[in-house]
């Protein structure tokens, strides 16, 4: 049987492959379980430095597998709980990931396939992909992505695409913030390609925090916590080995160690 998941390691960059092209990379429980280790994985090996998120095929992701859901249609209150739970470990563990993430996409990208393009740092995509929060075409809601889905677009975004089920092109996934970038269709590789090579310009464990940081600014509402946290944050970063490279390497104008 063909593995649902691709792990494949191009150095310091490890490309995760949704690996069932004929179902257009949809998710069933064993996709997610596979990339979720995979993920783990990654968050674990230092030589790791870059995470691309990638679809095998016509799709990046078409959401939930069809035969997947009846499956689970039939199945209790309870079992569809610890169903879910799996499928937000597997969004939380790519959101909070301690590796800059990058996701590829072309084609489809459809519920779940839009939360996992909502939780990676940076997204980049053909003009022929197309999105949607397809759920309430079936009577449900993307609950469980929509914490990410709702901080990459914003709840004013989200209360039409989650209510209404409508596909929207690659232009309009731009214009709402899904997407960082989009590019045509033989150029995707290279922008994905030159991205990777900015992360990899940065420090290591600068570029691990950098999401935790945004993250914390972006929940905190006490000021003065704010200023001391990031106060000891960036005194910590400045005196560790790789704030004293990446400073030493600026003032004798050389790349620092960890520059390819």
């Amino acid at each position: 049987m063909t593995h649902p998941l691709l792990s494949l390691r191009e150095g310091p960059v490890a490309r995760l492959r949704l690996n069932r092209p004929e179902l257009h990379n949809a998710f069933d429980a064993m996709l997610i379980a596979a990339l979720t280790g995979a993920l783990d994985a990654a968050a674990g090996d230092d030589e790791v430095r870059v995470v691309v998120i990638e679809g095998e095929g016509a799709s990046f992701s078409a959401g939930a597998d069809l035969h997947w859901m009846r499956g689970m249609a039939a199945a209790g209150e309870a079992e569809n709980r610890e169903d879910a739970l799996a499928l937000a470990r597997l969004m939380r563990t790519l959101n909070e990931l301690p590796k800059p993430t990058v996701a590829r996409v072309q084609g489809a990208a459809f519920g779940g396939g839009v939360g996992l393009v909502a939780c990676c740092d940076i997204a980049i995509a053909a003009p022929a992909a197309k999105f949607g929060l397809t759920e309430s075409k079936l009577g449900l809601l993307p609950a469980v992505i929509s914490p990410y889905v709702i901080e990459a677009i914003g709840a004013r975004q989200a209360r039409r695409w989650f209510a209404t089920a409508e596909i929207f092109d690659a232009a309009t996934a731009l214009r709402i913030g899904l997407l960082h970038e989009l590019v045509d269709e033989d150029q995707l590789d290279a922008a994905v390609a030159r991205q990777v090579e900015q992360l990899l310009k940065a420090g290591p464990r600068a570029a691990a925090q950098a999401k935790q940081l945004v993250r914390r600014v972006a929940g905190e509402r006490d000021g003065a916590r704010l200023d001391a946290d990031n106060a000891a944050l960036i005194a910590a970063l400045r005196v560790s080995a790789e704030g004293q490279e990446g400073l030493s390497a600026f003032l004798d104008k050389r790349k620092p160690n960890w520059a390819r």
